[in-house]
């Protein structure tokens, strides 16, 4: 399994529009500092970009924490 994938089924995001609660699709992941992921998503109907912060698979292995 990829990285990607360990981290699409281990990391909890935001997965709805907090402004109309459509669904949203990933535009962009990419990779920070200290095993943090930058998930950029856009939502299906209003358009409205959203950044969830995320620790990547391999760094959250003991807490499984986000960010924020």
């Amino acid at each position: 399994m990829s990285t990607a994938e360990q981290t699409l089924q281990a990391t909890p995001v935001l997965s709805n529009c907090p402004d109309c609660s459509a669904p949203l699709s990933v535009l962009r992941i990419i990779l920070g500092r200290a095993g943090a992921e930058y998930w950029t998503m856009r939502c299906t109907r209003c358009g409205g970009i959203h950044l969830n912060i995320v620790k990547a698979a391999s760094a959250r292995k003991d807490t499984g924490d986000l960010l924020f």
